[in-house]
């Protein structure tokens, strides 16, 4: 019987070519290997091997195109090419092969032809293809990067050149960062081929930060050391701001007398020189430098212009904001008054209106004019019914009398309380009221009794 590795129809065998899914698997068509280690190239069989009788080759195609027998094999021998055969393992039977310590001229497409021949098909054979792609890789080492001029640049000026470059690494790429943010080409960003240069120009504000570079191939990838790029730029976004008034579009508003500070800040690197200047009705004058005035006005209504200048040394420009101050309101005199808390206030003028009320409901129980009306408006058996004072004896009378005269037209309003509860009382209400008031020396009234 004929092998059935020749194709076309003979009395005895047939060949035919069926889909490789049908009879293997391949898991991994592309291998990324390293330099000095091994690779499989894994192949599995989807049929039982003690069914069937295999023959097929594993070839080597270089990337220039040469091609290489490497392993011929059956299911019981096999014979591996004498160059490579230290570093070749067949791995039978299911035609797997192992590659040991890659090196450069082990890259390239390794291809395998299978001839597969089933014991209940006897006569015919299947042939199987599949290629498997290598590629043989040296890790990257940490990239250094470099930057020109290495000193700060000025916007809008000046252009900056970036480079990247590895020691060790083959098939490298490069991607630029700036504060850990990948870049990509624009109007002011150019990259090389291999994006191993980057060129900014011209530099612009949004440049600044600090600039990485990221190498890479398909078996490592390593990040360089950041290095910052210093810009100088501005004056940006001038503006005046204060903690004291009430500021409306570009208009300050402070109280009579009150100290106000203004502060001007822009964004700018470096550090702007400000000037405060004070624009009068004829004239204008410059009030202080720096970023700070400070702003004491006594006169009510008045209304004043200041403008702030900022100037950048490095970059040669300049801008400016204008605003007006206006006086209102009184002068505080005093700040415990003015920081006088609303319940503070409620809490006084409750307590004023009870205090209010009361006096008045006393007042109201004790006027002279209405306990003797009470007293003129008995009737006239109460009037007349004798009166006991309680000092039947006269001893006990003696001591200091205050005697208190009532008018007939009863306007006095000079009695005390106490007085005017007696008389009403009192039978008479002609007779003469008085008071006693219980203070008697001890020692003079005995002899006096005596």
């Amino acid at each position: 019987m004929r092998r059935g590795g020749k194709a076309g129809r003979t009395t005895d065998s047939l060949t035919e070519s069926v889909a490789t899914s049908e009879l293997i698997r391949v898991p991994e068509a592309v291998h990324h290997g390293v330099e000095g280690r091994s690779v499989l190239l894994a192949v599995e069989t989807l049929f039982r091997l003690n069914e069937t009788e295999i023959q097929g080759t594993w070839s080597h195609t270089r990337p220039s195109g040469a091609r290489t027998t490497l392993v011929t094999f059956t299911k019981n021998s096999t014979i591996t090419d004498m160059v490579r055969r230290d570093r070749l393992l067949f791995r039978g039977p299911n035609a797997s092969l192992l590659i040991q310590a890659l090196h450069p001229d082990d890259e390239g497409t390794y291809h395998l032809d299978l001839n597969v021949e089933f014991h209940n098909r006897t006569g015919r054979v299947f042939k199987v293809e599949t290629t498997v792609r290598v590629t043989v890789d040296v890790p990257v080492s940490v990239p250094t990067i470099g930057m020109s001029p290495a000193y700060p640049v000025v916007e809008d000026k000046e252009n900056v050149t970036w480079s990247c470059s590895v020691q060790r690494g083959t098939k490298v790429g490069f991607q630029w960062l700036r504060n850990d943010v990948p870049l990509g080409p624009s109007e002011t960003h150019r990259f090389s081929e291999d994006n191993a240069t980057l060129v900014v120009s011209p530099v612009r504000k949004e440049d600044k930060g600090e600039y990485r570079c990221l190498a890479w191939n398909h078996v490592s990838h390593r990040l360089s050391r950041g290095m910052e790029l210093t810009v100088y730029y501005g004056p940006y976004n001038l503006a005046v701001n204060s903690g004291q008034g009430l500021l409306t579009g570009k208009v300050f508003t402070i109280n009579q007398g009150e100290l106000a500070y203004f502060e001007c800040r822009a964004d700018s690197n470096p550090p702007n020189s400000y000037v405060w200047i004070y624009k009068g009705t004829n004239n204008s004058q410059v009030v202080t430098q720096g970023p700070l005035l400070e702003v004491r006005s006594y006169r009510l209504a008045e209304s004043e212009e200041y403008l702030c200048r900022a100037f950048n040394n490095a970059t040669e420009k300049q801008d400016e904001t204008q605003f007006t101050l206006v006086v209102t309101g009184k002068e505080k005199h005093k700040q415990g008054i003015s920081s006088v808390s609303p319940l503070a206030a409620i809490t006084i003028c409750s307590l004023f209106i009870i205090a209010f009320m009361v006096l008045f409901f006393l007042r109201r129980a004790c006027h002279p004019k209405r306990v003797l009306m009470n007293i003129y408006n008995r009737p006239l058996t109460e009037q007349m019914r004798p009166h006991r004072s309680g000092h039947e004896d006269a001893t006990e009378d003696f001591g200091i009398y205050e005697f208190v005269s009532i008018p007939g037209n009863m306007e006095s309003t000079q009695a005390s309380c106490r007085s005017l509860a007696r008389l009403a009382s009192t039978a008479d209400p002609q007779a003469t009221i008085y008071d006693v008031i219980r203070h008697v020396p001890d020692a003079p009234a005995r002899n006096l009794l005596n």
